[in-house]
């Protein structure tokens, strides 16, 4: 199997220093892009919304703790497989997330509610469109429990 290289196209620029589990959605980050990519953000301010993807570089996979576990550890969520799961230590350190785009401004994208820590790389950003990214979808009852207070 050969590497895939990816490269970073800007880093998050917030206030979060510490890896946590909830509280996110009060959380104000600044996208700031490589300066060759800034045009790359022309038309974005007409949306609502984007979605983010992310280099979770401060994460670390270890594939007996975290193949099967419990998500944020909780003794009140059932143990589920990594891919059942948002969990941040993941066999390739990919996040992603639907945040609200605040602003646009000079090669930066201000959002709330990106669960990234500050200078985590920003792999790509697309915008967010209903008719892909919103299904009539069924999660487990557990899972609404782990979200009461992500955002």
């Amino acid at each position: 199997m050969s590497d895939i290289v990816i490269n970073p196209i800007g880093y998050v620029r917030n206030d979060v220093t510490v890896k946590k589990h909830t509280a996110w959605g009060e959380d104000v980050s600044s996208i700031v892009l490589e300066e060759r990519y800034a045009p790359g953000l022309v038309g974005l301010g007409d949306f609502s919304h984007a979605i983010i993807l992310v280099h979770l570089d401060q994460a670390h996979y270890v594939h007996e703790r975290h193949l099967l576990r419990r998500p944020q550890n909780r003794e009140d969520m059932p143990r589920v497989g990594i891919f059942a799961q948002r969990c941040k230590d993941r066999p390739n350190q990919i996040g992603v997330t639907s945040v609200e785009i605040v602003s646009v401004e000079d090669g930066k994208l201000i959002v709330r509610g990106l669960d990234a820590v500050d200078g985590t790389p920003v792999l790509d950003i697309k915008p967010y469109f209903p008719a892909y990214d919103s299904r009539d979808a069924q999660v487990p009852d557990w899972v609404d429990r782990l979200m009461e207070h992500y955002f």
